[in-house]
């Protein structure tokens, strides 16, 4: 039984509410929306969408499709349900973070067109799980996860403060779409946002910026950067709760590239923590500064050139960041499935590293 008569009337009060408070602070959109959603919730939905924070699920993760995973699934909301978790979501991240998320639900049309009807896995933008984990208040820890193929946004807020939002793994199958698509549902308040034209590429920047950087550099940097010709077929650590902190960080450190160089590093990057919303962005930025930008360091594995296997690395004391396209698509076109991440090499989901 619905615990409040007028779902609809709720999600609209919380939107409202959020759109009013223009200085409200992510934290404080994330626990507004939070608190209407659960509102909304029958008591077998809260049983799905609730945990303790400390439940040993908290730090697993993946991107890979799954038969189940830890949530409610945005298929299993109503409409108005379905607005205010997107809401809640949207709060964590910016503008061009959420509709890169957004877009990557779309995609699995085109991924079930691509692998036909024989394919493993039913493919659907509504099999992304939302779990809230803990109370959402204003003091004291709490945290968010939206999770599904080639999806996983981790949030924790402690005493009203965003203080982590790592592991954050986006990736495309295909990477650059094959022709015109137009997804079979409308879903949420995005249902303007259903269409996939052919040659979209929704992480085109963070490979592009790679190559431009890479292209950028000597012939002797090249030597430092590249560490191997062929690329990995995925990021490393990939659904492990904590990355692994490399003693000797591969590829050029920063105090090795020219001007121009460091500002191209710094703006891809900047994609990567961008996608948060910009508070959130901002204070991992100085996070990153604090700790000396001589300290980061880029590489690069496998081709310097789009359509063959490529990969490139950026560590620093406090975040790694990865990307790599390396698998072909359904079709067999090569290189053409890519996945990227960023985690914080301090600890993710607000852990301490084992």
């Amino acid at each position: 039984m619905i615990r409040y008569a007028a779902p609809i009337v709720l999600a609209a009060v919380a939107i409202a509410a959020a759109g009013f408070k223009l200085a409200a602070s992510p934290a404080e959109q994330l626990q507004t929306f939070a608190e209407t959603f659960l509102q909304t919730l029958d008591d077998d939905q809260l049983s799905i969408v609730t945990k303790p924070f400390d439940d040993p699920s908290r730090p697993g993760w993946h991107f890979i499709p799954k038969e189940s995973r830890k949530g409610l699934a945005i298929g299993q909301m109503n409409d108005a349900q379905r607005t205010t978790a997107l809401r809640m979501v949207r709060a964590a991240l910016s503008e061009s973070g959420y509709r890169k998320v957004d877009q990557i639900r779309v995609l699995e049309s085109v991924v079930a067109d691509l692998e036909g009807p024989d394919r493993r896995w039913s493919r659907s933008s509504d099999a992304y799980h939302l779990t809230i984990f803990g109370r959402p208040t204003a003091t004291g820890s709490w945290a968010m996860s939206l999770e599904g193929h080639h999806v996983s946004i981790n949030v924790v807020c402690r005493d009203g403060k965003v203080v982590d939002t790592t592991p954050q793994f986006l990736g495309t199958h295909p990477a650059t779409v094959p022709i015109d698509y137009t997804a079979d549902h409308t879903t949420g308040d995005d249902s303007n946002r259903r269409s996939l034209p052919g040659g979209t590429r929704i992480l085109a920047a963070e490979e592009d910026l790679g190559f431009e950087l890479i292209g950028m550099l000597s012939a002797d940097q090249r030597r430092l950067v590249i560490v191997d010709d062929t690329a990995p077929p995925e990021t490393r650590f990939a659904g492990q709760p904590q990355p692994v902190v490399d003693d000797s960080p591969m590829g050029i450190p920063h105090d090795q590239l020219t001007a121009g160089q460091q500002t191209k590093l710094m703006q891809l990057i900047n994609l990567y923590l961008d996608v948060a919303a910009d508070p959130i962005a901002d204070a991992r930025r100085q996070t990153i500064q604090s700790a000396g930008l001589d300290n980061l360091h880029f590489a690069w594995m496998g081709a310097t050139e789009p359509g063959i296997g490529h990969y490139y690395r950026i560590t620093g004391p406090t975040l790694l960041i990865e990307l790599v396209n390396s698998q072909p698509d359904a079709l067999g076109t090569p290189a053409n499935h890519l996945h990227c991440v960023l985690r914080d090499l301090t600890g993710d989901f607000d852990l301490p590293l084992n």
